[in-house]
């Protein structure tokens, strides 16, 4: 089940909010955690015995580590709780891939069994894990009721794509939460915005994104189209991932529970170090307080040692998106640029200067767009062979993908949105004036009604990080 659809705005939406709120206080949480169960088993129902099997383990693990806070039992049952993990997740979203590779470098074949990937099994075992750490660190007191761990673990809002909440974020409003009418208002208004840039914008996006990355081979498309067409992509992958976000914001404030954002206006970024506080930001912190931090940061002896650092962050960050040589190579091309940036310490001396500030932006979100490319790309070499055409100056598939659709209208109005316009408009006085209020009021229910419209009409509803 996704957030865009009809059963979900017209069924499970309306069902779960009533029926929570006509709960108990004190049976809310059960409630809130069958629901979100259901919720996962709608589209994958076998999974959920590997999701509430890792959920009861690391509620175990969670215990002991919270018992153990700074000793040095603690940390075998943090080295265990990694290995559980990790274990889990490489056999369900890595074995084959590394099989595939071990019988292509050997040439033998290996009858392994092939596993279906989990939905969603990226964010929450990330999440089973920071449950645990932070309990180690004392960032959150551990639950002695399993059904409490599973609970920050499976909520729906969050638990098919994000953002990934950590333990101490919500430690607390598990047991403790209130309602307020205002916080519930500003999640119907967020969820609202998150639905419309999904369903209004990055469906539309899509279609023409994949008319030039789902060619067979890419030497009919011209220098233009392929730089449209990982616009279009770039565009896409911000809007679906980012309205997600939101909606997941929203819903979270309807329940009473204040997640943290998760995008920040990325491609208005300064850098890629820039980029990366903005982007995803629920995965970047995630790896920085738990890998990066841990192995030393940036405050090392030797540049040897930073750069290793981030060699080890970056391409677990590709994997973790996915088991394929591009991401792996995406990872190693963020690694490039961020080093690249970090020992020439160039947000310090080059973004003080107005020039070159502007320069790096453009520097920046070109490099970012590449990167896009393999992301996108079904494999390394379609990715080479993507990037190859948008500096050939032949070729014939042009504009046609973009006009089929009004895409070249939503590429306009996509760029303008992904600025932090709205935030500066919101700031100003013509933003705080009453006919300003007024149409911001008004376009909460035109912008449901267009979304529920175009629902009705279409059956192209994809969302990109379902597939991490």
């Amino acid at each position: 089940m996704v957030f865009s659809s009809i059963i979900f705005l017209f069924a499970f939406l309306p069902i779960s909010l009533v029926g929570y709120y006509l709960c108990r206080r004190k049976a809310r949480n059960v409630f809130l955690l069958i629901i979100s169960i259901f919720f996962y088993a709608w589209g994958e129902p076998k999974f959920v015995f590997i999701m509430l099997g890792s959920l009861l383990v690391n509620w175990f693990f969670g215990l002991m580590a919270g018992a153990l806070q700074g000793k040095l039992e603690g940390k075998v049952v943090i080295g265990a709780t990694i290995l559980f993990n990790v274990s889990i997740f490489f056999l369900y979203k890595y074995l084959g891939f590394t099989i595939r590779n071990i019988e292509s470098l050997f040439g033998v074949t290996l009858n392994i069994p092939k596993f279906v990937l989990p939905i969603g099994i990226s964010f929450y075992t990330f999440q089973a894990m920071s449950y645990v750490f932070d309990c180690y660190r004392g960032r959150g007191q551990a639950q002695k009721n399993p059904l409490n761990t599973a609970l920050y673990v499976t909520m729906f809002p969050q638990l098919i794509a994000g953002p990934i909440v950590r333990y101490e974020t919500v430690a607390e409003e598990i047991n403790h939460r209130q309602f307020a009418l205002d916080d519930f208002a500003l999640g119907v208004k967020r969820f609202i915005y998150g639905l419309s840039k999904k369903v209004l914008i990055a469906n539309v996006l899509a279609v023409t994104a994949d008319a030039f990355f789902n060619q067979p081979n890419y030497s009919r498309i011209s220098m233009l189209g392929a730089w449209l067409g990982v616009i279009a992509y770039a565009l896409q992958i911000y809007f679906d991932f980012s309205g997600y976000s939101d909606m997941a914001i929203g819903l979270g404030l309807m329940f009473g529970f204040h997640f943290d954002e998760n995008f920040n206006y990325p491609y208005a970024a300064s850098s890629i170090t820039d980029f990366w506080r903005r982007w995803h930001i629920s995965l970047s912190s995630w790896f920085r307080d738990y890998v990066y931090f841990p192995l030393g940061g940036s405050r090392v002896d030797t540049k040897l040692h930073l750069v290793f650092n981030l060699f080890v962050v970056w391409m677990l960050t590709g994997i973790w998106h996915g088991a394929s040589w591009n991401f792996v190579f995406w990872g190693f091309f963020y690694f490039v640029l961020l080093t690249f940036e970090k020992l020439l310490n160039i947000p310090q001396w080059l973004l003080t200067h107005r020039i070159s500030a502007v320069l790096y932006r453009i520097f920046t979100l070109i490099m970012v767009i590449f990167g896009w490319v393999f992301f996108r790309a079904p494999g390394f070499k379609m990715g080479v062979a993507y990037l190859r055409r948008m500096f050939s100056f032949n070729g014939d598939f042009g504009f046609e993908g973009l006009l089929a659709n009004d895409a070249a209208l939503m590429i306009v109005i996509g760029s303008a949105l992904s600025a932090p316009i709205a935030i500066w408009i919101s700031k100003s006085k013509l933003g705080q004036s009453k006919p300003a209020l007024f149409f911001q009021a008004l376009a909460i229910p035109v912008l449901l009604i267009l979304c529920i419209s175009q629902l009705a009409v279409s059956n192209y509803n994809p969302f990109i990080y379902f597939n991490f």
